[in-house]
Order: C-alpha cells, then structure tokens, then sequence
C-alpha cells in the first residue's frame, strides 16, 4: 500500500503552546523609514521569527533632544511602516517606564515568559554598542542580530562588542534560523543586501522644505 501522509497535529492540540518568536527593533524612528521595513521584513525571513515590533522610544539617552519629533508622531510613523501582519509599531517603554535597553529587555522577559524575543540592530548600533548603559548584559537577555549596514560593517566586526562576544557568535545561516530559541549569549551578523535609507538623510531633505514655509506662514 502507498505511504499515506497524515497532516500534522497541531501543537495547541496536544496541550502544548509553542512560544513566539518575536524580534525587537529598537530606536528613535525620527522618522521610520524604508529601511527600518528592510531590516524587518529580513529578520522575519532568515530568523524564523514570528513578529517583529518596532520599539519606539520615548527618548534616545545618546541623542538630542532637540531635532527630535514628539513621541506620537514618531509613534505614527513607525506604523506606517509597519503596515504588514507580522509587524507592529508600539511604544512599549513609556508603558514600562523604562530608559535604557538593558532595563527594558528584562522587563520585556519577565513580561512575556512565553515569549522568545531577539534584538535587531544595524551594523551601526553594534559600532556605539559599548557606549549603551550597561551594554554587556544586553547580550546576556536575549539573543542578537545584527545587519549589514553601509560602510559600518568592517568597523562593527572589528568593534569591542564583536570582539569581547565572539565565542558566542553564530556563523551559519541555518544557526540564525534558530537564534530565537538559543540560550543568551548568542548573536548573528547577517550580510544581507543593504538598503541605503537613513533617518539624518532624510531629516536633512525635509528641512529646507519646513524653512521655505515657515518663511512664507505655511503649514
């Protein structure tokens, strides 16, 4: 007789709910971009991961506060590029009350047991990484991805986080498909294509623009 293939039995039906897998991409979003979808939409491809939330934050301790867009519309443009079922744009710090990653990723930990979180990051946050409070035992919460961004990468692997984690790094594309589930420390730097978009480029645009109506009383 040929084989007959049963479908599989769903996991919920056996009594066991498997956990998610949710990646974190942090940052100011002043103002999210094509490049923050980018970074998303990868980590949802070779990390096997369920969700990916834009974390937007209340206010970068690294960055001035001038320049910077109220939380609301910072809020709404991460939305806007989050507009797909497996993203979501929240600000889920000034819920916390907390500052820094370190402080917010153990909350988000004890929060969520049943969830398994990654961070995401460009090749830029991993240059500044040991400039971030208590920036080690970020490596500790959870595990860490990290992409290839434009002229940033060189610097990012040879970098004093790279360095002082290398034994915990993850080389192989099927070891990333299972980051979500590896116990911290253990990161990934993954070379995908890169995309040239930046927040300080197109701030820069939007400015003369805002000036010449402001100089005619136009909103």
């Amino acid at each position: 007789m040929p084989l007959v293939r049963l479908p599989p039995v769903p996991a919920r039906a056996l009594g066991f709910t498997p956990k998610r897998r949710v990646g974190l991409l942090g940052g100011s979003f002043n103002p999210a971009h094509e490049g923050h979808r980018h970074i998303a939409e990868l980590a949802l491809k070779h990390l096997g991961l369920d969700e990916v939330w834009f974390l937007v934050s209340p206010g970068n301790p690294l960055k001035q506060a001038k320049g910077m867009a109220p939380l609301a519309q910072r809020l709404a443009s991460a939305a806007a590029q989050a507009r797909h079922p497996r993203l979501r744009a929240v600000a889920i710090e000034r819920d916390l009350g907390t500052r820094f990653t370190a402080d917010t990723l153990v909350a988000l930990v004890r929060r969520f047991p049943k969830t398994c979180f990654v961070w995401l990051m460009g090749a830029d946050n991993l240059v500044q990484l040991p400039r971030w409070e208590r920036w080690s035992s970020i490596f500790h919460a959870v595990p860490i991805a990290v992409f290839a961004r434009p002229s940033y990468s060189t610097n990012a692997l040879a970098g004093k986080a790279a360095h002082r984690f290398s034994p915990a790094r993850r080389r192989s594309l099927h070891q990333a498909t299972r980051l979500a589930s590896r116990k911290p420390p253990a990161w990934v730097f993954l070379h995908t294509r890169l995309h040239p978009a930046s927040a300080t480029s197109i701030r820069a645009r939007t400015r003369p623009t805002q000036k010449r109506r402001a100089a005619s009383g136009k909103r």
